[in-house]
């Protein structure tokens, strides 16, 4: 497929970044290498959220690796919807959980794993991390054994 006909709408042009929570602005694209495996990794280290009973800002470095399948994330699309989150006020962990159901929903990955690290609130700093793996292949044996020997690096 010529990537012209894939009709992205954030890449090249100018965009608004979105004044709340918007995974409508998410786009992707065909995987040139559906053949293979591979890893492919996104790091946020400016990410910002709110607190939903303070209404203070928390800050984090978001992780985002995955194996892609059939369609990949556009990565103008993902800073835009990563910024979406400035005003939008959420725990850590559903944060990290919204992010990956978002990404699972547009790019159906073979895998796909999603950390938070989050600066300290209140002298403790939080991380969490959430993965899917297809079901009924061997990434959902794979995202379960990561799961379980799970620590931070």
């Amino acid at each position: 497929m010529d990537r012209k006909e894939e009709h992205l709408q954030s890449l090249g042009r100018y965009s608004k970044i979105p004044e709340t929570y918007a995974p409508e602005v998410l786009e992707a694209f065909e995987n040139q290498h559906p053949e293979r495996d591979y890893w492919v990794q996104f790091n946020c280290p400016e990410f910002t959220a709110l607190c939903p009973i303070t209404g203070q800002p928390d800050f984090a470095e978001i992780k985002i690796m995955y194996i892609p399948d059939k369609r990949m994330v556009e990565s103008k699309s993902l800073k835009l919807y990563m910024f979406s989150f400035r005003n939008h006020g959420d725990f850590h962990e559903d944060v990290i959980n919204i992010i990956l159901n978002d990404l699972v929903k547009l790019m159906d990955p073979r895998y796909i794993e999603v950390l938070g690290l989050f600066l300290p609130r209140g002298g403790i700093s939080i991380y969490p991390y959430a993965n899917y793996g297809k079901p009924g292949t061997k990434y959902e044996a794979m995202a379960t054994e990561r799961l379980k020997n799970y620590q931070i690096r």
